[in-house]
């Protein structure tokens, strides 16, 4: 008499959905889910169901839900696809699309373009050309030649040295009152002053001559501490614009 072998165990079953290990005698029902088979105890069955998966032994036809388009075509790539027939089918009339979503009617006018117009004058505005600049006058002429032959000569340099040490001067520049080609150039600080003549009249062989220097203010005239020149870091002087 042959021996028998008796199998007691039983291959382990789990549940797709809970992953619990099936008990022994219990039966699972078998879905379909993204085209695979899947196992599902009886406790996860409604909740298989509810998900969308259909059960193997339905009598329905299986079938896959259509596939959505792509996201970022746009609204008119659609319709064409819609609107495109299937193989062996008479192709529809076609669809016209609203004008107001995509391209006008070929009979409406195209838009007019509208050129801007530069700016009117306002009522007030003034037509009349730029005036030109005033001419220098014969008076200021004559002070800046004389502060051009002070310039070409050797007091800029005194005037820049004391500069450095007491800082920027007050400077006057007038015609004397016998003679307006001879001008006066007063350069003062609250140390010291110093008075130049330049008189023109004598031509070519014009030059800047010292007359005179002190240490107190009160010395000078009201006219001649009062500034109408500059004095530039080099010792040059120019009239004030």
């Amino acid at each position: 008499m042959g021996t028998r072998t008796i199998v007691t165990s039983q291959p382990d079953v789990e549940c797709d959905v809970c992953e619990r290990r099936l008990l022994r005698g219990e039966q699972p029902d078998i879905f379909l889910a993204a085209g695979r088979r899947r196992t599902v105890c009886e406790l996860c069955a409604p909740r298989a169901a509810h998900e969308g998966w259909l059960r193997e032994t339905s009598q329905s036809s299986v079938e896959l839900p259509p596939m959505r388009p792509r996201r970022g075509r746009s609204l008119f790539d659609r319709f064409r696809q819609g609107a495109r027939p299937a193989e062996g089918e008479t192709p529809p009339a076609a669809v016209e699309a609203p004008y107001d979503l995509f391209d006008a009617p070929p009979d409406s006018a195209p838009p007019r373009r509208v050129k801007a117009e530069p700016a009117r004058a306002g009522a007030g505005a003034s037509t009349r050309p730029e005036e030109l600049p005033a001419e220098p006058s014969q008076g200021q002429l004559i002070l800046e030649r004389a502060l051009d032959v002070f310039n070409a000569g050797e007091y800029p340099r005194r005037v820049s040295g004391v500069a450095r040490s007491l800082g920027a001067p007050v400077v006057n520049v007038r015609s004397a009152e016998h003679h307006a080609e001879v001008v006066r150039i007063v350069v003062a600080w609250e140390l010291c002053w110093y008075r130049y003549e330049v008189d023109l009249t004598d031509g070519s062989a014009a030059a800047a001559v010292a007359h005179g220097q002190g240490t107190e203010l009160s010395e000078l005239t009201r006219e001649e501490y009062e500034g109408n020149a500059l004095a530039h870091e080099s010792g040059a002087l120019t009239l004030a614009q």
